[in-house]
């Protein structure tokens, strides 16, 4: 029977505890007071726990782990197992007692006190969380990181500097720990520690390239331009195969009016197989608001264009329309802008720059198609109407026409300007069916509205 009790006592969760914690006990040792054998009744509430507990009913569990402690409180592994009871059933007090006392009794067992640290982090209690942590620290260096935390939480940010200094000379540097750092120099702000720390890391580590972005980021943040310049150039200098330096090189060659070597960085970051497409995104935008001040540059935006015809986000498609259309290259505006519409199909905007663009440019067949499909999108919006009916009049299908601008009207609301428009159109549709007193009569009402 004692044999049978050993090997549930292991399974139930002393597989986790220190060799020297189950080796004190004698389980073929019998009870040597007047109490009588109680082996069986304490195996019994054992058996009872394990079963609640296995089909989740921890209250009652709880309950014959109680009656085992009565028999027999002597197991730390009774309480550490109450105690995960009582955290099921949100009993963050009765938890903190009974895994209390399972320290007591095994002070170094680091399960232990884990469950009691998640207790107080239940609790938000971070004092009494940092004193345990503190003990853990001496078995797990893991628990470091989560020591580090909690300073930062406590507002004790020496500390946890030090701390995070120890982790990144022993283990190197790493993600986790960057942004507790970083979260102390925003919290404290710091900038001044904080890029001290970046320095020390290129000086010691100069191939590593990340050390010098973060730098150059940080420099660029504070707006000490010339060190972030300094910075990337000593990065070329050192790696001329890097190709992420480039998106911080190429402002600053513009700012510099070094536009050659600005249009040299924008290519690499262009045509880099490792940057992402978001950020080259942004750097053809900067580029396309860059020539549109300066023209005679034209020549180099159409080839950086080109680098990366395949890769064009809506965002970037839009601007090269804008830039072309204030250039008066309507037809350049109108193929980036179609570009765009292939990306985002139901975007309404760009449904009426492309529609406003082919009657501009007398794509009147394609305008008339392609305002039929968006007002099956669209079918309340008037500006679609208006446009559906000036490419059916400009193609002499006046009827086609009417038909659209009528429904037209009856959508608009409070627009005198469109209002004129409509009227101008039907005016000229029945112009053509050579109904001259209504066309008359339309322009006439179109004249009034632009008086008013």
């Amino acid at each position: 029977m004692k044999t049978k009790l050993y090997i549930l006592l292991f399974f139930f969760g002393i597989v986790m505890l220190p060799q020297n914690t189950y080796a004190q006990v004698d389980f073929n040792k019998r009870p040597n007071d007047d109490l009588g054998n109680v082996e069986d009744t304490f195996q019994e509430y054992f058996f009872e726990a394990l079963k609640q507990k296995g089909i989740e009913n921890y209250q009652k569990s709880a309950e014959a782990l109680i009656k085992c402690i009565e028999i027999d409180d002597s197991h730390p592994v009774l309480y550490y197992e109450l105690g995960k009871n009582y955290m099921q059933l949100k009993n963050f007090g009765a938890a903190e007692d009974a895994f209390k006392e399972a320290v007591s009794k095994d002070p170094k067992n680091e399960w232990f006190l884990d469950e009691l640290y998640g207790v107080y982090i239940q609790l938000n209690d971070m004092n009494k969380a940092l004193k345990t942590v503190t003990q853990l620290v001496e078995y797990h260096p893991d628990y470091k990181q989560d020591l580090a935390s909690l300073y930062i939480q406590l507002e004790k940010y020496r500390e946890a500097l030090k701390l995070l200094d120890e982790m990144d000379a022993r283990s190197g540097y790493s993600e986790d720990r960057d942004y507790l750092r970083n979260q102390i120099y925003n919290l404290t702000g710091n900038d001044e520690d904080r890029i001290g720390n970046l320095e020390e890391r290129v000086k010691s580590n100069p191939e590593d390239e990340s050390n010098f972005l973060r730098l150059i980021y940080r420099y660029s943040e504070t707006e000490e331009t010339k060190k972030a310049f300094d910075a990337a150039k000593r990065l070329l200098e050192l790696n001329p195969e890097s190709q992420l330096v480039h998106l911080a090189l190429y402002k600053f060659y513009l700012d510099e009016n070094d536009i050659q070597n600005a249009i040299k960085s924008m290519k690499v970051v262009l045509t880099s197989s490792i940057i992402k497409p978001e950020a080259k995104m942004k750097v053809l935008n900067d580029f396309v608001r860059f020539v549109s001040k300066n023209p005679q540059y034209e020549s180099d935006l159409i080839e950086v264009t080109s680098l990366i015809s395949e890769d064009k986000s809506v965002k970037t498609l839009l601007e090269l329309g804008d830039y072309y259309l204030k250039s008066n290259d309507k037809v350049k505006a109108l193929s980036y802008y179609e570009e765009a519409l292939q990306q985002e199909p139901n975007a309404f905007k760009i449904i009426t720059d492309v529609l406003l663009l082919q009657i501009d440019l007398n794509k009147d067949a394609d305008a008339v198609t392609k305002s039929k499909d968006a007002l099956d999108i669209f079918p309340s919006q008037p500006i679609l109407y208006l446009i559906n009916g000036v490419a059916n009049n400009k193609i002499k299908q006046p009827k086609k026409a009417i038909e659209s601008l009528e429904i037209g009207l009856d959508f608009l609301v409070e627009n005198p300007k469109m209002e004129a428009d409509f009227y101008k159109q039907l005016s000229e549709s029945h112009r053509q069916l050579n109904n001259i007193s209504q066309s008359q009569t339309f322009a006439k009402k179109a004249e009034a509205l632009l008086k008013d």
